[in-house]
Order: structure tokens, then sequence, then C-alpha cells
């Protein structure tokens, strides 16, 4: 079994969660600067660790230090981008995927004209990668809407929002135009699991949060189409694909009502892919808007604009699986930023995660029968506690068996004929958690001296799996001992 020579290994990380520079060089305040650490809070509760309100937003804006809210810091990425980037060429990386902050790039959101010191900032990273041969992989959205869109428009809840995205969008083609692959949004089915960091809806904001909820969904879809289209149209031969969380569901049991309930679970999570891919909102998801009183409010051209513009390859990322039961009696444990039935035939990482390989190669297998289009895992890894020793090292044997097994996996459904771009890791180096906002979550090859405080040097540290994971790519997935 062996893998394409133009196989495209690598690394991912968001804007929000690397570059901090929150409020440099004219920077606007995005959801994700208002996220706060809450070490009092269970960090497999993740209900309450993204739970947000208008007060506890305006406590955020009115608090101009970044204390409680580690994304303003991230991990220096912004001045220290050279340096991880040197770090990646070193480990052989093929492509890295990043982020845009819409918010650095347009400060409120909504303005006619881009901030220059952002397009600048954005053209060097992409410059320096390049320097390398690093193939760039740049996501559009990636939980870092706008604050000032969320506090004036309730987020993706107004039709308006898609015109600011495209004007963005637009910028983004134009300041970059060697970019070759584009994402639109950032794990785009999440809208209705985390909608405020998702799609910048206050949920004291709305009074039918569920429908406000799917309507911002369908407009993020036809921003989507559009600026797909878009990219077709401004570089000629760039690809851009949607960005789906595959939550692969099993049932718990052979009862054919788990087999029913888990039936349901996968069918909801493909939905927002079915409808980028295929153009069309599948019918059994008409229906179930239909029973639940879910009345989505098409423009004239939309359903034109959304069957014109599909996707050219699907990315996904991968974390674990989870089971479904038609009565409930499971037990239930946390994933990314899901709670769901817990795998008895499965361990768990330290923040409850299921530890499921085989989960990742059916999931492959899944997708490509289902769309025939390229795939792209863009997100698989593990969040541990490390230790860094006095001599500077450290020794993380589970995160290299955690990678090992999902790489042989993922050769295996290669092997079975799926047609596969790539796969990079989350996250190459380690960064602030989306869910948590923590730095001991540690998923990255390269370990960054900061606690959950900020407090430390913020020196980078080659970890045994930075060594492990550079000959894997030398190897191209050959050598995975």
């Amino acid at each position: 079994m062996s893998l394409p020579k133009n196989f495209l290994w690598g690394g991912a990380v968001a804007a929000n969660q690397v570059e901090g520079a929150w409020n440099v060089d004219g920077k606007g305040l995005s959801v994700a600067d208002v996220a706060t650490y809450k070490p009092t809070v269970d960090v497999k509760d993740y209900k309450h660790q993204v739970a947000v309100s208008t007060d506890t937003i305006q406590a955020a804006i009115a608090d101009k230090t970044d204390t409680d809210y580690p994304k303003r810091r991230g991990i220096d990425g912004y001045h220290r981008y050279k340096e991880d980037i040197a770090l990646f060429a070193e480990m052989g990386f093929k492509a890295f995927r990043l982020s845009i902050a819409w918010s650095r790039l347009f400060p409120n959101g909504d303005e006619t004209e881009p901030n220059p010191a952002g397009v600048q900032f954005y053209q060097n990273v992409i410059a320096e990668l390049q320097k390398y041969n690093i193939e760039p992989i740049v996501t559009l959205s990636h939980y870092e809407m706008p604050l000032h869109l969320s506090l004036t428009k309730n987020g993706w809840v107004d039709r308006s929002v898609i015109d600011d995205f495209v004007r963005f969008a637009k910028v983004c083609f134009a300041s970059l135009p060697t970019v070759k692959y584009w994402l639109t949004f950032n794990e785009i089915d999440s809208v209705t699991r985390h909608p405020f960091t998702s799609a910048g809806i206050i949920p004291d904001q709305s009074k039918h949060l569920e429908q406000d909820e799917y309507q911002a969904l369908h407009h993020q879809f036809v921003a989507s189409a559009l600026v797909t289209k878009l990219a077709h149209e401004m570089i000629p031969g760039s690809q851009v694909g949607c960005m789906l969380t595959k939550l692969t569901d099993y049932p718990a049991t052979a009862k054919p009502e788990d087999v029913l309930a888990s039936f349901q679970a996968n069918t909801m999570n493909y939905f927002c892919a079915d409808v980028q891919a295929k153009g069309i909102y599948p019918p059994l998801i008409t229906k179930f808007f239909e029973k639940n009183n879910i009345q989505v409010a098409f423009g004239p051209d939309d359903a034109a604009i959304l069957r014109d513009n599909t996707v050219d390859f699907i990315s996904f990322s991968y974390y674990m699986s989870l089971i479904s039961s038609a009565s409930g009696d499971v037990e239930m444990t946390s994933g990314n930023t899901i709670v769901g039935g817990k795998n008895p035939y499965l361990k768990t990482t330290e923040w409850g995660w299921s530890v499921d390989p085989v989960g990742l190669r059916i999931s492959l297998l899944q997708l490509y029968d289902r769309y025939r289009k390229p795939l792209f895992i863009v997100e698989n890894g593990m969040g541990a506690a490390d230790t860094l020793t006095a001599d500077g090292k450290i020794h993380d044997p589970y995160r290299i068996a955690y990678f090992r097994d999902h790489l042989r996996e993922m050769i295996k459904a290669v092997d079975d004929g799926v047609d596969l771009l790539g796969y990079t890791s989350w996250a190459p180096i380690d960064l602030v958690s989306a869910s948590t906002s923590q730095m001991s979550k540690r998923y990255g090859f390269i370990y960054v001296d900061a606690d959950d405080l900020g407090h430390g040097t913020y020196d980078r540290y080659r970890k045994d799996s930075f060594y492990w994971y550079q000959k894997v790519i030398r190897s191209n997935g050959a050598d995975l001992d």
C-alpha cells in the first residue's frame, strides 16, 4: 500500500488560536476575542465552556486585557510565524492549512475597504510558506467572525452578511492570487452546536434559536457557493472545498431502533456537505424542517446559486466516533464540541474523546462513496497533557501511537480506492484550544512554553513526535514505526 507521490502532508491551525495580537495593527474584535478561559467548568462540559450572553460579551469588550481571554494572545504567532514556518519546513511539510482573521482585514466586518496592515500580514505569511515550497490551504472563516457583525446583525442570521463576506473573500483572492486551495467555512455543521462561535448568533438575542441557526446556516451555504464561483473566476485553476465535522456514529446495539437512531444522526451530519457538494437540500432534511416548524427563507436565486456552484472537494475533521441508542441508556462522553454516546470498545483521551482509528477509514469510505469527489483530511489529532523536561525534551509516545494508528487506517482507505488529496494534523504546534481555551490541552509536534494563564517564555521545543512525523513525511507514509 502506498500514497500518491504528490500527497499533501502537513498541519493545520486557526488564526484565532495562534496569532494573538488581538489589538495590533488595526485588528478589530472577533467572536474568539470574547471567549473566556473557565477553569471552574469541567473541560468535558462543552455546552458551558462555549456559553455566551449579551452581558458576558459586553463585559469582555470593557476588559482591555487578555487575562481571561487566551485567544487574544494565542501563541504569539503574529510575531513568530517565520520561526514556526521554519519548523514546519524542517518537519518536511508539503502543505499548511491556516485561516484568515476576517476582523484583521475588516475590523468591523462591513467596511468597504480593507485594512492594509492586515492584507500585508497574510501576504507575508503566504510568501514565507512558499519560500519553503509549502502549499497554503486557506480557510476563509474559522470561528473568527467580526464581533461587530454579531452585535449589530446577530451574525449570519442577517442576510446582508453574505455581501460582507463576499467582499472579504474578494479581497483575499485578489491579495493572495498564488493560493490554489481554499476552504469556505470551517466545520460549517457546527452552527447548530455552538451558534455564537460558528455564526455569531447571540442566543439571548434570538426568539427562536433553532430557526435562526438554520437560517444562518443557509446564508453560509449561499455565501460559500458565491465565493466558490468567485475563486474560480479570480484564480484560474483554484480548488475550493467545504469542511465538515465528521461525527461518525454507530448504533449502540443491533436493535433496529438503535440502527435507526444512528442513521438519523449520520443523516444530520451529512446535511451540510450534501448541500455544498450536491447543490440541493436533501429531502429528509426538508421534511425535518417541516416537522420542527423551521422555515428557511430562500432568496429568489438561492436554489440556482447552490446548484451551479458546488465545491471541488470535501475536507473534514475527524477526531472520534460516537454511538446512538434509541432509549438513551448509554454512557455519555465528550468529543469535538459535542457530547454523545460512549463506545465501550474504545479507549478515551484525558478529555473524554473516544480513540477510533478504524473510524477514520470508515469515514473516508463513507464520504467517498457518497460524494465521489476528492477528499482531504484537514484536522485529526489528540489533546494531551505534555511535560517539558529539565533538558528541554517532551516525550509523547501516546501522541505517536495515536497518529500511527490513524495513518495506517487512512492508507488502507486509499488502498480501498479513496481519492485523498492530503492530510494535515491538528495541530502541528501547541495552540489555544477552541472549546476550552486551554494551552494545557496540547496537540502539537512542537511544544509552546505557555500555560493556561499565559505564563511562560513562549519558546518552541521539538517533541519526540516532531521527529517521528518528519520520518513519516520523508517516507510518504511508508515508515510509521
